[in-house]
């Protein structure tokens, strides 16, 4: 069976954006490549923080679910012709861990600004150098809830972790007002005032919408699996 990915050219830089940003957080990242029932494609990458990240982009992917290593479908796209298919490489399936989230289910909880979440991840990365080690942040360091946000009723209420926040960053999905992604470095001021991140959550999943971007992490950390 043929296979292939094809990106348009209008969404070509966010493709090779979304690809450099995963093989930075893990040189041995696999991306999952998934055609959507609106026509778009969503690329799917864990972050090397137990928190999946995803980007809608236009284009096509054949078959309709692909796996396949983030370096060289990122080399392919970057020496192809723009918006036609290109080899994504290998199949890499067994190495792809866990099912995706369910695309419906998830309510909205509460929008916070984007800058709120840039200090977090700044706050973060300054405990990380102090207290961390050759091996990365310290595990309690990511655990820790760092962002709470409840419905107007108070009825319902999410708990979005550091894993979340340095996934958000790290993967370039906050970006200030000249299109420069946002790191955990950033000055917060560096993005709009007004700049949302949009928080949802569903029975299994956190989910953290930023302009470019989506990081899911599980609401409970021992469920093993979930329902596609």
């Amino acid at each position: 069976m043929e296979r292939h990915v094809a990106v348009a050219a209008s969404d070509l830089s966010n493709a090779t954006a979304f690809l450099a940003h995963a093989v930075r957080l893990d040189d041995a990242a696999v991306v999952r490549v998934v055609a959507r029932a609106d026509g778009l494609i969503a690329l799917w990458t864990h972050t090397g923080f137990e928190v999946l990240a995803t980007r809608a982009v236009s284009g096509s992917v054949a078959p309709r679910d692909v796996v396949c290593d983030a370096s060289a479908l990122h080399a392919a796209l970057g020496s192809g012709i723009p918006g036609e298919p290109v080899d994504p490489g290998f199949s890499l399936d067994s190495a792809w861990r866990g099912a995706l989230p369910a695309t419906v289910g998830f309510r909205h909880i509460d929008d916070v600004p984007a800058r709120s979440v840039i200090a977090l991840a700044r706050d973060g990365a300054r405990v990380a150098r102090d207290e961390g080690s050759a091996h990365g942040p310290a595990t309690g360091l990511l655990d820790q809830d760092v962002l709470e946000v409840s419905t107007d009723d108070g009825a319902f209420t999410a708990a979005v972790t550091m894993r979340s926040v340095f996934a958000l960053t790290g993967m370039g999905f906050i970006r200030d007002a000249n299109g420069r992604a946002v790191t955990e470095t950033s000055d917060a001021d560096a993005v709009a005032p007004d700049e949302p991140v949009r928080i949802r959550m569903s029975a299994a999943w956190i989910r953290v919408d930023a302009r470019y971007g989506s990081v899911y992490q599980r609401r409970h950390r021992d469920l093993a699996v979930t329902v596609l």
